[in-house]
């Protein structure tokens, strides 16, 4: 971990550099390539996508960056049971920002909330450094600075990790894997994520999965 990265809070006036990063740290993998198969139509959508995203953290989360920008995580607290919201809302609203490519979109929303752990916790949605500045410690670092606040709470953490780097990057940071959310249409794998809250022999286990059908 860099310990020489500040983390503070981001606002509005962040949105700008932020945006940018989530959209070109998320723009290379198997998901990204699952989502849009066209790189060109995916930087589009994913700048549109990436925005909204950043907005409603910043209105209904808790969004970290870094001094200079290079980095965001967006975080959820998840203390009750996450309340059923309108899916025709909502894709509308993806309609709106990824077109055609709404329907993977959807599906892809649908099946994190129907695998979502219904103990309470933090829920890490986006955590995304830009690629200029990877392998300095910075994302180590704002990781860090969530779960020290975390371990304060007693309260675990939970993320959905869409690559094998990822899934080895989380591991490190007293993560453990969980079952996996296989996307269907010949879509990639996503590594259900669980950092235990503290207690007396390590940390608590990765809580039982009761998935949860699907609007879709």
């Amino acid at each position: 971990m860099n310990n020489s990265v500040t983390v503070r809070p981001a606002t509005r006036t962040d949105a700008g550099p932020l945006i940018a990063v989530l959209a070109e740290a998320f723009h290379e993998g198997p998901l990204a390539d699952w989502l849009i198969p066209d790189p060109d139509d995916r930087r589009t959508v994913y700048y549109r996508y990436f925005r909204d995203a950043l907005h409603h953290g910043l209105q209904h989360g808790e969004v970290y960056t870094t001094g200079d920008q290079s980095a965001v995580g967006i975080w959820y607290p998840r203390l009750e049971p996450l309340q059923a919201s309108s899916s025709e809302e909502r894709l509308n609203a993806l309609e709106a920002i990824a077109g055609t490519y709404a329907p993977k979109f959807m599906l892809l929303e649908e099946m994190f909330d129907a695998f979502h752990p219904e103990e309470p916790h933090h829920y890490l949605a986006y955590l995304a450094v830009d690629p200029q500045h990877h392998n300095r410690g910075i994302g180590a670092a704002l990781l860090t600075d969530h779960h020290r606040r975390l371990d304060q709470f007693g309260l675990p953490a939970y993320l959905e990790a869409s690559n094998m780097r990822n899934r080895r990057f989380y591991l490190r940071h007293d993560y453990t894997a969980g079952p996996t959310i296989v996307l269907p249409t010949d879509g990639p794998i996503i590594w259900r994520m669980w950092r235990g809250a503290p207690h007396a022999n390590g940390r608590t286990p990765f809580p039982p999965t009761r998935a949860h059908q699907p609007t879709w």
